[in-house]
């Protein structure tokens, strides 16, 4: 089946302005070729109902990385969400199935998320627990990403540098009229080291990662799900770097405003909007599929991180989950890339913020 009818072309990456936001206040909205310059998401204007004057209050901001190694993977963040910070460290062992996680609540001036990710531009995070530092240089396709934690669960470290091996994903997505989500992934080649608790794992030529700078106004009463791998596979006979990236959040147009694509080397691919279930209502098996047959993903989870913060007004309940992928996508000819075996990442994020 051709799949290219149902694909908007409001997906294809239009030239990137310099700023998101204009100078009366209003959000470029779309998909974009490249890196924004000037990340001004403050200047929104009444992006919620609240007075400007409180916009980073509701503004959130965060830069991760997901790093898929032979034999563990790893995310590790670091999030501003206006009034206190988090840092997330998160390894995932394969062969056991099992989770570590290092994820505490950071004060201010413990961290600092970049202006943009160009020239060097650094986030990074520094407590009693973790330290975290990325270093971006998105115009020349790099970064750095370099970090440690240590609990009595154990001690990590880790040093990776990563190279673009695909297209990037820039799109702001549209929450409201003039309340903007945005968001760039790239899937990166990787060179470096983790080591968990004296054991070093290197990587190597199917090691690969993802980039996740993430800035919006998310509503008071806000959900998304998200599964994501990246790595190596055989299409059209050439082994090449892969990825794959699906998300359901609560974009006022789904066909049209969306980032969900296949990586592939040296090119990418858009795909249709899905949906999440909870097979029988599991949490941990998950399908995700589209109405055209394009997507048709299982998610088999093994262990998760869950944050749950209840205190009143606000209420955070966040699972990032790590798992077994079986299933298929399509690229928009109808050629089917199976997915069966590999490694995915995944969160179920509701807030009330």
């Amino acid at each position: 089946m051709m799949f290219e009818q149902f694909l908007s072309e409001k997906r294809l990456p239009v030239p990137t302005p310099e700023s998101v936001v204009d100078a009366s206040g209003k959000v470029a909205f779309g998909t974009f070729d490249k890196e924004f310059k000037n990340m001004n998401f403050l200047d929104v204007n009444k992006p919620s109902i609240l007075p400007n004057s409180l916009n980073k209050y509701r503004l959130t901001l965060w830069e991760a990385v997901e790093v898929n190694f032979e034999d563990v993977t790893l995310l590790t963040a670091v999030c501003d969400m206006g009034i206190f910070g988090t840092a997330l460290t998160i390894l995932y062992d394969k062969a056991s199935g099992k989770v570590t996680s290092w994820a505490p609540i950071l004060k201010s001036g413990q961290f600092a998320i970049s202006e943009n990710l160009l020239d060097g531009a650094k986030t990074w995070c520094k407590n009693p627990v973790s330290t975290v530092k990325f270093i971006n240089n998105f115009q020349d396709g790099k970064a750095e990403v370099c970090g440690q934690a240590a609990s009595k669960d154990g001690s990590l470290s880790y040093n990776v540098k990563l190279t673009r091996v695909s297209d990037p994903s820039v799109v702001v997505i549209p929450f409201g009229d003039n309340r903007p989500l945005y968001t760039q992934k790239d899937l990166f080649k990787v060179e470096g080291y983790l080591e968990i608790n004296g054991k070093r794992y290197m990587a190597n030529e199917n090691t690969a990662a993802v980039i996740d700078d993430h800035r919006g106004y998310y509503p008071y009463r806000a959900h998304y799900d998200w599964v994501s791998t990246m790595g190596t596979a055989v299409i059209d006979g050439k082994k090449q770097y892969f990825g794959f990236n699906l998300t359901r959040n609560q974009s006022i147009n789904q066909d049209d405003y969306n980032e969900n694509l296949i990586w592939f080397e040296g090119s990418s691919t858009r795909l249709t909007p899905v949906k999440f279930e909870h097979i029988n209502g599991d949490p941990f098996k998950w399908y995700i599929y589209d109405e055209y047959g394009m997507v048709k993903v299982f998610f088999d989870i093994t262990d998760e991180h869950l944050m749950r913060v209840p205190a009143g007004l606000i209420d955070i309940n966040y699972h990032v989950d790590f798992g077994t992928l079986r299933g298929y996508l399509c690229k928009p000819d109808g050629t089917k890339i199976v997915l069966d075996g590999m490694t995915g990442i995944g969160e179920d994020k509701s807030l009330r913020f």
